[in-house]
């Protein structure tokens, strides 16, 4: 899990992520969401990553969209 910080500087929403292949974790002040290909859709998944990478807009995009995670722990 890698730290993950908004270019915005805000202090709330996503705070580690880790990406995979088909995948992405998602860690939010605590709890870690998986989101796979079978979950939620390729798109999703894809476009989650490509936020995280630019290191904007991944938060919102969660809220927003509310994809469905494979598992929560």
């Amino acid at each position: 899990m890698q730290p993950y910080r908004s270019t915005s500087g805000k202090k709330f929403g996503a705070t580690g992520i880790e990406i995979g292949e088909d995948r992405i974790i998602i860690e939010f002040d605590g709890p870690r969401y998986l989101y796979t290909y079978a979950s939620c859709g390729q798109t999703h998944v894809e476009t989650m990553k490509r936020l995280a990478r630019a290191s904007q807009g991944l938060s919102t995009y969660v809220t927003q969209n509310r994809p469905q995670y494979e598992r929560k722990w």
